[in-house]
């Protein structure tokens, strides 16, 4: 048992730590061959911060580990909102802006909504199955989010271009040495996240069979949790340090990908099985999600509230109390 919690933190470390590697290559080979840094900060920087979730849902898919694939995608998305919102919420109000309010967080709304309809969408009492045309769908809303964000982003950024220019001179007086440098970054990032990848889920099943817990459970609680610590860790200190839209938007950015992106890739490399045991986690996700909607509506406007961040973070202890209590 020691040597397979041993071999998940080992695992972990190699996701975290991969994942700014490659965020770190990729961000340096874009910008020597001129990619606008909004650009890559809204794709190769965002997508690598869901990259510990993509790498252990797409290797259990692979593994015919259907249930952390899944169940690591909702745990992660529950401990987004319900923990790490809430707890930044409790360190400081939240304040919205009209973007996140009238269109990023329903579209996190639907997409959930979405998940959960394509993976209970069984045809004459076939097995649920997120299949690859389903995938499809997911990979599609995930470009048009892409576009969305460089399009708003874009309209901000007229009024400094001055930056950008000055990071890519800088990287092209050292092309050469940046650019071998930013190669080995990527190479050695892939390395970590694909073992990383495969020491988390077989360390993961092996330990819930000794445990004689569920993969389930193991990929709502220490997976999800775990996979999720870039973005608690970027939250918290953007939180402290004033920066609440980088908190909000990364939470928010982190479930809306980690959904269209995560689970639209590994189902179309390998369609999923869903368990239907997953209805009531999701259905947890969706009123979670909802409520966010409804924050800047209701008390404090355009802002969620220290009050409203307790809700959530009591609503998370309550949460993995239940899922617990059921594994006794």
């Amino acid at each position: 048992m020691f040597l397979q919690i041993l071999l998940m933190i080992i695992g972990f470390i190699l996701l975290v730590k991969g994942a700014d590697f490659l965020v770190e290559g990729g961000s340096n080979i874009a910008k020597r061959f001129h990619i606008p840094e909004i650009v890559i900060g809204l794709t190769i920087v965002s997508i690598g911060t869901s990259m510990p979730e993509l790498m252990v849902s797409l290797t259990s898919a692979l593994g015919g580990h259907s249930d952390i694939s899944i169940g690591n995608v909702i745990g992660s998305n529950i401990a987004n909102l319900l923990l790490i919102l809430g707890l930044c919420a409790i360190i400081k109000n939240l304040k919205f802006k009209k973007e996140t309010k009238y269109i990023e967080s329903p579209f996190a709304l639907f997409v959930t909504i979405l998940l959960f309809l394509l993976a209970n969408n069984n045809l004459a009492g076939q097995a649920n199955i997120i299949n690859r045309t389903e995938g499809i769908i997911l990979i599609i809303l995930c470009l048009i989010f892409i576009v969305y964000n460089i399009i708003m982003a874009k309209k901000g950024e007229e009024f400094d271009g001055i930056s950008t220019q000055l990071v890519i001179t800088n990287i092209e007086m050292t092309s050469k040495r940046y650019l071998i440098k930013s190669i080995v970054f990527v190479v050695i990032g892939i390395i970590c996240l694909k073992f990383g990848g495969d020491f988390v889920v077989n360390s993961a099943s092996e330990l819930a069979r000794m445990l004689g817990m569920s993969e389930k459970i193991i990929s709502l609680t220490i997976i999800a949790v775990a996979t999720s610590l870039p973005e608690l860790v970027t939250s918290v200190i953007a939180t402290k340090k004033g920066e609440i839209d980088m908190a909000i938007g990364n939470i928010i950015g982190s479930c809306i990908f980690n959904i269209v992106l995560i689970i639209g890739i590994s189902s179309i490399i390998a369609p999923i099985t869903y368990s239907i045991n997953y209805n009531k986690d999701l259905i947890i996700l969706i009123g979670a999600t909802l409520l966010l909607g409804l924050f800047p509506f209701i008390g404090k406007k355009d802002e969620m509230t220290k009050f409203n961040g307790t809700i959530y973070f009591l609503a998370y202890v309550a949460y993995m109390i239940n899922l617990v209590m059921i594994n006794l």
